[in-house]
């Protein structure tokens, strides 16, 4: 069996993080945030949620802050979105389908690890019981916007992209608005996963490789160091095998963010980054949240979010982070019911007007 203790990792969460720069990086940081200006790709006060002086540090940290490789990768990016509309993709997803494609991806526990990184379970099970299914949803087809690209983002990965943007526009400016966290002056830019490989024969993660891959490269290419580090359990006798075709996949840099644990290890090591109230029952934890729920957020993003209380029933669909002029944020629900689209505000960051 494959293990490895996450306690004992070399990776510095704080290394290479605002208020942790070196004078050297965050000389970098000047140089690069001024490049992007000057080649139009960054607008102070105009960007998305997800366009920030934290996703900029995102970028220069995925090109070990060199920054005619970062400036390349975000104007990358920043095309890439544009020819494939991806705005106008996640505001005019089906509400339907998008919940449909939580039930093959990775889902929000609505709850955060004690560092504040979102907490997302993802049983990979599910994908072989859903994605044939899924994949052939005229939903999913409808749900894409109009693209002028040689190349549009493929059918199945359009529903992957769509999360991404939650996570991006919604989830992660949410939990980085919510105090409390250790390092307040880190922004709340990466996840945290639980990956339950339970279930799976050898077959089937070899017939996910071009899936997994796909995904993979999707993250790392126009998500860059929105990974904090993945905890896999559930791993079967054979997985040394699985591993090592695992690491001729993925990049080195996101292997080394993946624990693999021991069965006998789940509860011990999940409960060193995340409180039991905020983990799941299935893996130790005191959390009544199953795969397939909708997000049970924690009395800290209750309290800070009107409307977002956990009694009440959660908002389907893709949702917005909108910062407001005066200070605070609001909620928006997105996307299309029956065809007809939405723009309702559904949350307000306590003392937005």
């Amino acid at each position: 069996m494959v293990t490895s203790d996450p306690s004992t990792s070399s990776l510095d969460p704080l290394e290479g993080q605002f208020g942790h720069l070196t004078p050297e990086q965050d000389a970098k940081f000047v140089e690069f945030k001024a490049a992007c200006e000057k080649d139009g790709v960054y607008q102070p006060g105009k960007a998305r949620a997800s366009l920030d002086d934290a996703a900029l540090l995102r970028f220069l940290r995925a090109r070990k802050f060199e920054v005619a490789g970062a400036l390349k990768q975000l104007k990358d990016t920043e095309t890439w979105r544009e020819t494939n509309k991806l705005d106008e993709l996640y505001d005019t997803f089906d509400v339907d389908a998008f919940e449909e494609a939580r039930k093959v991806y990775h889902q929000w526990t609505g709850r955060r690890d004690i560092s504040g990184h979102p907490v997302y379970v993802y049983e990979i099970s599910h994908i072989k019981n859903h994605i044939a299914s899924f994949e052939k949803s005229s939903k999913i087809v409808s749900s894409s916007a109009s693209t002028d690209a040689a190349a549009p983002i493929p059918g199945k990965l359009r529903m992957l992209c769509a999360l991404y943007e939650n996570m991006a526009e919604f989830v992660l400016p949410l939990c980085n608005a919510v105090p409390g966290r250790p390092h307040p002056e880190k922004p709340v830019t990466a996840t945290s996963h639980i990956v339950d490989v339970s279930g799976m024969g050898l077959m089937g993660y070899w017939n996910l490789k071009a899936h997994m891959q796909a995904a993979s490269t999707l993250a790392s290419t126009y998500y860059p160091e929105t990974l904090d580090r993945v905890f896999l359990i559930g791993a079967p006798s054979f997985f040394p095998t699985v591993w090592s075709w695992i690491k001729r996949w993925f990049d080195p840099a996101t292997t080394a963010k993946i624990f693999v644990l021991a069965p006998a290890d789940v509860e011990p090591t999940l409960t060193k980054f995340m409180r039991k109230e905020d983990l799941p029952k299935r893996y130790g934890g005191e959390l009544e949240w199953e795969y397939g729920m909708p997000p049970k957020v924690d009395g800290e993003i209750a309290k800070a979010v009107k409307a977002l209380e956990a009694d009440k029933p959660w908002v389907r669909g893709p949702l917005r982070w909108v910062a407001q002029p005066g200070g605070g944020a609001n909620i928006v629900a997105r996307g299309t019911v029956e065809g007809k689209p939405r723009n309702e505000v559904v949350g307000v960051l306590s003392g937005a007007t």
